[in-house]
């Protein structure tokens, strides 16, 4: 009786450490970011320009910045600073796919 109490914790126990992990990797903070081949999220375009213009803008390389693996390019240095402040708030859901 005693043997089959130390199995069922055991059992718990790696039941508890599998959702543990399950959890952890679906919270992930920073989803995975579609850039092109070159790093180049977004192909190029100023993801900010899209909440303060209304429209798309392409961005330039003297603008950019990297943030989660991939490089961002904005129009202007303000919209680049907007971004590093908070890049999830401007990024594309779901990473941009």
């Amino acid at each position: 009786m005693k043997s089959l109490r130390i199995h069922n914790t055991h059992i718990y126990g790696c039941i508890f450490l599998f959702s543990l992990f399950v959890a952890v990797s679906c919270t992930s903070s920073s989803p995975r970011i579609n850039a092109g081949p070159d790093g180049i999220a977004i192909k190029g375009y100023d993801p900010v320009a899209y909440f303060t213009e209304g429209m798309p803008v392409k961005g330039v390389e003297a603008f950019s910045y990297e943030w989660n693996g991939a490089r961002w390019l904005f129009s202007q240095e303000q919209h680049r600073d907007l971004f590093s402040a908070d890049p999830e708030k401007y990024a594309p859901q779901y990473g941009g796919y």
